[in-house]
């Protein structure tokens, strides 16, 4: 199991997405990375499905931070 947040935070993204952040620089990984751990904290919807799979909560948070990249 990945241990430091940008390793956990690729490994919530589908493939299509790991592979793209995956070949951005670390410091825009660690950007984002960073900005996944905040949804994970700040959102009460992601603490309800957080019990429930933690993985589809990860998942879920790492969508919508990279949603917000794109808008």
């Amino acid at each position: 199991m990945p241990t430091n947040t940008v390793e956990r935070f690729l490994a919530a993204l589908d493939p299509g997405h790991k592979e793209a952040v995956g070949a951005k620089p670390r410091e825009e990984q660690e950007r984002l990375a960073a900005a996944w751990e905040r949804e994970l904290e700040a959102d009460d919807e992601l603490d309800t499905l957080d019990e429930l799979s933690p993985p589809a909560a990860e998942a879920e948070a790492a969508r919508r931070v990279l949603d917000r990249e794109t808008d």
